[in-house]
């Protein structure tokens, strides 16, 4: 069966060089959604007025490559590839809610409150990291949101902009389902901690946190959180085993893509969106066409249709 499928990460936006993630690919791989992340790190400069040239640029693109522009669900199109603007670093709005709205206005529905850094917003799952042997250990006493990161996220729940907690310390996420209820909210691009323990992936707590509030989670395609194992076989079988953790953890209504193209280094089994039809052939044969195409599409349009309307 040919799938259709939502990809609710990648860097592609803000990246240079060579691209993962190509309009011809997207085509090839038959994407029906990508979410187009301003990805934000810099080490000085404004992060707001970064994420205004990159919201630029991705009015261009739409023109330019006849992308389907989306802000709700109406207006996706079913032979289009639908394009979601989103912004992966809080800092961004530089602590003023007047910038949020202004994100929200230029396209925004989906913001990651951290990136790799604590912020005014919250503390990331690195926010303890003092180098390299430091990693194993950065949940060790991690914090939440701050008083700041509770209005951020209560406002965002006013917009109707889907909250990430993707990056997020594990205190964070907690503070997110206490202050939404039961507004869903997501882990764009997220793997498995019972897989393979690194700061970056969700340990069974927070995948069940997340599903219990109907959101979802985007597999992660980057090769240094799925396993040791870099080669082609040992990606697509570290794939499917988070695929699988993920599911037995929150269920089947949890369980998106979140590819992180663009922002990672090259894996050996997913290389670009032209790929992506090989591992939902292996989600298929693991767990059967009405679980794939849920995965594949219809868990992340529900939470976008709940959430974004």
């Amino acid at each position: 069966m040919k799938y259709r499928y939502c990809d609710m990460h990648c860097d592609t936006l803000t990246a240079e060089g060579n691209l993962q993630a190509t309009f011809e690919r997207h085509k090839a791989g038959g994407c029906y959604l990508q979410c187009f992340a301003a990805f934000l790190f810099q080490p000085d400069g404004s992060l707001y007025r970064r994420a205004l040239s990159a919201f630029d640029k991705f009015d261009g693109w739409c023109k330019e490559y006849g992308l389907n522009r989306v802000g709700r669900f109406s207006d996706l199109k079913e032979n289009a590839v639908n394009a979601v603007l989103t912004v992966e670093e809080g800092a961004a709005i530089e602590g003023d809610l007047k910038k949020l709205d202004e994100f929200y206005a230029r396209g925004v529905r989906m913001m990651t409150l951290t990136w790799n850094f604590a912020n005014r917003l919250g503390y990331s799952n690195l926010s303890d990291y003092t180098g390299a042997d430091a990693l194993p250990n950065a949940r060790e006493g991690a914090r939440g949101l701050t008083e700041f990161g509770v209005f951020v996220v209560e406002h965002m729940k006013e917009l109707h902009m889907i909250v990430d907690v993707s990056h997020g310390s594990d205190a964070l996420v907690r503070d997110v389902k206490e202050v939404l209820h039961d507004t869903p909210f997501v882990a764009s691009h997220s793997d498995a901690a019972s897989v393979f323990d690194c700061p970056r992936n969700l340990r069974d707590e927070e995948i069940r946190t997340i599903a219990e509030s109907g959101g979802v989670i985007g597999l992660n395609f980057c090769a240094d959180f799925l396993s040791e194992d870099k080669s082609k076989e040992g990606q697509r079988a570290a794939a499917l085993a988070h695929a699988k953790a993920i599911l037995n953890a929150g269920g089947e209504d949890v369980l998106a893509l979140g590819s992180d193209f663009d922002g990672i280094p090259e894996n050996a089994f997913l290389r670009s969106p032209a790929d992506v039809p090989q591992l939902l052939a292996d989600f298929e044969k693991a767990f059967g066409a009405r679980v794939t195409e849920k995965i594949a599409k219809d868990n992340f349009l529900r939470v976008f249709r709940t959430v974004c309307g």
